[in-house]
């Protein structure tokens, strides 16, 4: 019985980690993704944790309800997953319940509030920081080690898709929270950006240890502005927050650069900055090219039971940190087929050829 176990499991594995040269396979085997509530899935479900979505009106346009998921339907990574062609990803507190889930196909890791530090985010509780995250990817690694071939395994490890979109609960539960951190009052803004890439670099290089080969790595968005950075810099109407973009952007160019490092030290591996602040701000200045009519405020006050408005893809914003579900579908659709300027040096679907 354990021997007919182990051949079905083995054999799960290849269907879902076989050839992208087979029309319909996806086009990576897997995907792993590490980052915050921008992707989180559910993780935070099962934390001591205020910054949780596991109830209405969240998910109000998704299937399933709400999920833990910080949107009223699909976040980003439900979307990429999508086009990619594998199923919705089990956040990794649900691997190691009773019973488990499938992980042959990936692993969510990320976790509202969680930073690059390991400080972020504390006021609002547990949160499963950057350091932390990558240390359960190793938890599933040793999983998938007991149940497939090593060399397969390697194999298509090599091929996933890794994704990490990590950085701005270090500025806006971090940095930007003087009375809460004393970041701000040790780290110029160029030291603090250069701080987080050293740290973030060093996760990275651990994940490429692991056997990760391909990794897009998500840029911050304009933070400036997001409706919890309008309310408390009283920006003035239709403005974002300068001080704020302009700090937001020094994370965004070391990271590119850590990319352009990246790819010359490691060949045979691919690293993709993904620019998120450059869609976000295209959608925020040209909201009408878009479809949408509302910038500056939140869809939805999101208090368990709340009303959100009923023109929800109209709006760029959800709630006062994360965006609806038309704006995540532009910035997936970008990441796959975009030019250089959406997706440095490749995007996506080129990715997946290398």
């Amino acid at each position: 019985m354990a021997c007919i176990l182990v051949l079905t499991l083995f054999a799960m594995f290849l269907i879902s980690f076989s050839a992208n040269d087979v029309v319909g396979e996806p086009l990576f085997p897997a995907m792993y993704v590490f980052g915050d509530s921008l992707v989180d899935d559910g993780n935070n479900n099962f934390l001591n944790s205020l910054a949780k979505a596991n109830f209405a009106p969240y998910g109000i346009d998704f299937s399933s309800g709400p999920t833990g998921r910080f949107c009223n339907g699909k976040t980003p990574i439900d979307l990429l997953g999508e086009k990619i062609g594998l199923p919705y990803l089990p956040p990794f507190a649900d691997t190691t319940a009773q019973g488990g889930a499938d992980i042959f196909s990936g692993v969510n890791y990320a976790s509202a509030a969680a930073g690059i530090m390991e400080v972020t985010g504390r006021h609002l509780g547990e949160r499963i920081s950057f350091r932390k995250q990558v240390q359960n990817f190793e938890t599933t690694l040793n999983q998938l080690k007991s149940q497939v071939n090593i060399e397969i395994l390697s194999k298509n490890l090599s091929k996933s898709l890794t994704v990490v979109n990590h950085g701005s609960n270090d500025y806006i539960n971090n940095y930007l929270l003087p009375k809460l951190y004393a970041t701000s009052f040790i780290c110029d803004p160029k030291s603090y950006a250069d701080l987080l890439i050293q740290l973030y670099k060093k996760q990275i290089l651990i994940l490429h240890g692991f056997g990760l080969r391909k990794f897009l790595l998500g840029g911050l968005g304009p933070l400036g502005c997001i409706p919890n950075q309008l309310s408390r810099a009283s920006a003035p109407p239709g403005q974002c927050v300068t001080y704020v973009n302009k700090i937001v952007s020094m994370f965004n160019d070391a990271l590119k650069t850590l990319v352009d490092q990246l790819n010359l030290d490691y060949n045979g591996s691919v690293f993709v900055f993904g620019n998120t602040y450059g869609t976000l701000a295209d959608i925020i200045n040209n909201p009408n090219t878009h479809g949408f009519t509302v910038t500056d405020r939140a869809c939805c006050g999101c208090l368990p039971m709340s009303t959100p408005c009923r023109n929800r893809s109209e709006y760029v914003f959800w709630d006062t940190y994360h965006p609806t579900q038309a704006v995540n579908i532009i910035i997936i659709d970008r990441a796959l087929n975009g030019p250089p300027s959406d997706c440095y040096p490749v995007n996506v679907k080129q990715m997946a050829k290398m």
